[in-house]
């Protein structure tokens, strides 16, 4: 993982790096990635004001097309979101 070529740090790159060099494989993440509320809440908000969000919402959709499949992808986000904040991942329904 390539974090230490620019002048810009990135801290959720380390904490990626640190899921990746605890386990490889994300053996523990199923890559079903869940939202907690911040994205739906500021994505609505964007809405009544007509503020446009399309980065926001396309995070959010992405969180909803990682309940379908567990592709790596969504295990990386979802264990950079543990270590970002704790956020654990939430059994399917």
């Amino acid at each position: 993982m390539w974090r230490r070529g620019s002048v810009i740090a990135s801290w959720l790159l380390d904490l990626t790096a640190a899921s990746l060099f605890e386990d490889p494989r994300l053996a523990k993440f199923a890559g079903r990635v869940s939202d907690s509320g911040e994205g739906r809440w500021t994505i609505k908000a964007g809405i009544d004001e007509g503020v446009p969000t399309p980065v926001l919402t396309t995070a959010l959709y992405e969180r909803f097309s990682s309940r379908g499949s567990a592709e790596f992808q969504d295990k990386l986000l979802s264990a950079m979101r543990y270590q970002f904040g704790g956020h654990l991942e939430k059994a399917a329904k």
